[in-house]
Formats: C-alpha cells, structure tokens, sequence
C-alpha cells in the first residue's frame, strides 16, 4: 500500500478487535461490528490472509446467497474507514481473527497502514471469561503506555500477568513506534459464555467514550443489552444453582467496591449522557 492508496483523512484514530482468544463472547469484535454499522464505514484495506492463518484452525466459510449461488469467505483481517457525523476526526476499525503465524509482522503491517493514514492514537480492545456476576455491572480493566497522556476514567488498572494475545503484541509494537496506545478489557461472566454478550459490548463502547471523551453512538445495543439481562434474570430465578453460584459471586465483592455505587461512576454516566445531548447535530451522537 503507498501514500496515494489512502484518503485525504481529519486527524484519525484505530479502534482494533480480534476474534478468538481475546473475545470472549464476540464482545469485543462486537463494539467494532457496531460501529462499522452504525457509521455505514467502508473497506480501506483487506490482508492477504495466506500470510497469517492456518485455514485447518480459522477455516474459510461458504456463504449461501438466497438464489442458490455461495461465495467462499476468508478470514481476511479488515481495516475499514468511517467519517462519523458532526465529528472533526476519522476512525479506523480493524476487526480479523487473532493470527495464528507471524504476528509482529502483522502487527508492524498494521501499524504501517496506521502511519500511512496519519493515526495518532491506538484503542485496543479484548474480553474475558472472568467470576463476575451477571447481576453488577460489567467490570472494565486496561492499561496505557502513557504516551496520550489520556487518563482511564470508570475503567480498573489492569495488572494482569501471563500469557498474552495479539492485542497486547500491537500495543508493545505501538509504543516501540512512539504510538499512543490503549487496551481496554470487559470481564464477561463465564456461566454466560454464549455469545454475544451485549452488555459488555456496552460496557466497552462506554470505557472507550470515556477515555476519548467523545460520544458514541449506542444504536440499539442499550436495547439489546436489556434483553440479554432478562434472559440472564430467567435463568437465575429458574436455576437453583445458577442462583447460589451468583449469590457467592456477589458476597465476594465489598459494597464499596461496586460499580453502581460510586458517585464516580454515577457522574460519568451524566457526563456521557451531557456529551450526546450537547453534540451537533441536535443531539444526535457522533464521535
């Protein structure tokens, strides 16, 4: 890809998520399978996926259109281009399945199409199968490299130790390029692992609005999140079990410790709802 390949674009920033091991639930791929809808952003750049994949492990997928003819999907990692309305900044969104073979080369292409297009900030994002109970609010780590100098309101420090994932690699790679970075994580509870879960989708397009401190377009996820809640209430009134799992979970966490009752948070939410009330456009959101 050279210079002339990439639009003209206003200050842009890459929002990235990964299917797989980082995903868990489809939560974090969902907030950019969101945004890529909600914005109607187009396709910037495709990668070849021979350099990156094992198609024994991420298989291509036959499509069958409703006329009888298919069409032969690869697992192509996606940059897509989006001008959201009443914003004075472009996104990039990356969504693909976490690679199986030559990862800093991925990331370093990655980051390479980033320079190309003038990004000056990275947003990682991931989610895990984690003890937290469906009944509080989805909990939401992450860690910086400091170069934005941007702090993480609503949002634990991560202070995570282990194996990593391809999200962690882009950001050790986008703060040995001087990149700001970010990776933000939604710990989804592992009784509900069926995907989607859309309240920690939610949850990550919120932590995401806090950290760049611009509105974002919640679409019908606050709808569908509700929903998932009730099916979620279903299952603890109906499973004994289920019931007394949760009821540990819950009597693990102080009540300070709760999302729902710090001031903090109950201010941040105000502040989320000022920002989509007070953007152009009326109040519709945009970025």
């Amino acid at each position: 890809m050279s210079l002339d390949d990439i639009p003209p674009l206003r200050d842009p920033w890459l929002l990235a998520a990964f299917e797989g091991w980082n995903d868990a639930a489809d939560a974090a791929s969902g907030v950019v399978a969101h945004l890529v809808e909600e914005w109607d952003a187009d396709v910037l750049v495709e990668l070849d996926p021979e350099e990156y994949y094992d198609f024994q492990v991420t298989r291509p997928v036959l499509h069958r259109f409703d006329d009888g003819d298919s069409e032969l999907l690869w697992p192509a990692p996606t940059i897509y281009h989006a001008r959201p309305p009443h914003s004075e900044r472009d996104v990039l969104l990356l969504r693909a399945p976490e690679p199986n073979f030559r990862w800093r080369g991925f990331c370093s292409t990655v980051l390479g199409v980033a320079s190309l297009a003038g990004v000056s900030e990275v947003i990682t994002l991931g989610a895990l199968l984690a003890d937290s109970p469906h009944t509080r609010p989805v909990p939401v780590s992450g860690t910086s490299n400091g170069l934005s100098g941007r702090p993480m309101p609503n949002v634990q420090e991560s202070h995570y130790s282990g194996p990593v994932g391809i999200t962690s690699v882009l950001m050790a790679e986008a703060t040995r390029t001087d990149l700001p970075a970010t990776s933000l994580w939604a710990a989804v509870p592992h009784y509900l692992a069926e995907p989607p879960c859309p309240k920690a989708t939610l949850a990550l397009l919120g932590a995401v609005e806090d950290v760049l401190q611009v509105p974002l377009p919640q679409g019908v996820l606050d709808e569908m999140s509700e929903a998932w809640q009730r099916g979620a209430e279903q299952l603890y009134e109906h499973d004994e079990d289920v019931a007394d799992y949760v009821r540990s979970l819950e009597a693990e966490q102080e009540p300070e410790d709760l999302p729902q009752a710090s001031g903090d948070a109950i201010a941040r939410e105000f502040e989320r709802y000022l920002r989509r009330r007070q953007g152009p456009g009326h109040g519709q959101p945009g970025l």
